[in-house]
């Protein structure tokens, strides 16, 4: 478990949601943490270095913009997986990359800026790994907002 110190914990628990929409949202955030918006920004830089936080970004409905996502997954044979995860992770299309127990062990989601774009992303994962790529579509969708308290 990564050390946090009050200040950390407190970062994160005002950055979980309603980030001001404005010319300076870091200076905003920082005044009402009470520090200095370099403080801030410089916080959030080693909290993602650390890895304590693995995004820190805008969640788009890319549909509403014209693009399209989906999750897929890989079944990938163990003494493969390594290198495998490293030419899926290099196709800029894909977001996020998870290993899981299971025979589809490789799960990621794409995001393009065109819908044609995910069958073309598709097509480029199963020529770069010769392993074929399930895409599971978004049937519905659903909002559930999660907001963590920080503990130490």
């Amino acid at each position: 478990m990564p050390e946090l110190d009050d200040l950390d914990r407190r970062i994160i628990a005002c950055m979980q949601g309603d980030f001001p929409v404005c010319e300076t949202p870091y200076a905003e955030v920082a005044v009402q943490l009470g520090i200095a918006e370099d403080e801030l920004i410089g916080r959030l830089r080693a909290l993602l270095e650390r890895k304590v936080l693995t995004r820190f970004g805008p969640m788009y409905q890319v549909e509403r913009m014209g693009g399209a996502f989906v999750l897929a997954a890989l079944a990938v044979p163990e003494v493969d997986f390594e290198s495998v995860c490293a030419r899926v992770n290099a196709f800029p299309e894909v977001a996020h990359n998870y290993r899981r127990e299971h025979v589809l062990n490789m799960w990621f989601v794409l995001a393009t800026e065109t819908q044609d774009g995910i069958a073309e992303a598709i097509a480029g994962i199963e020529r770069a790994t010769g392993l074929p790529v399930y895409a599971f579509p978004k049937e519905r969708e659903y909002f559930v907002e999660m907001k963590l308290e920080v503990r130490q």
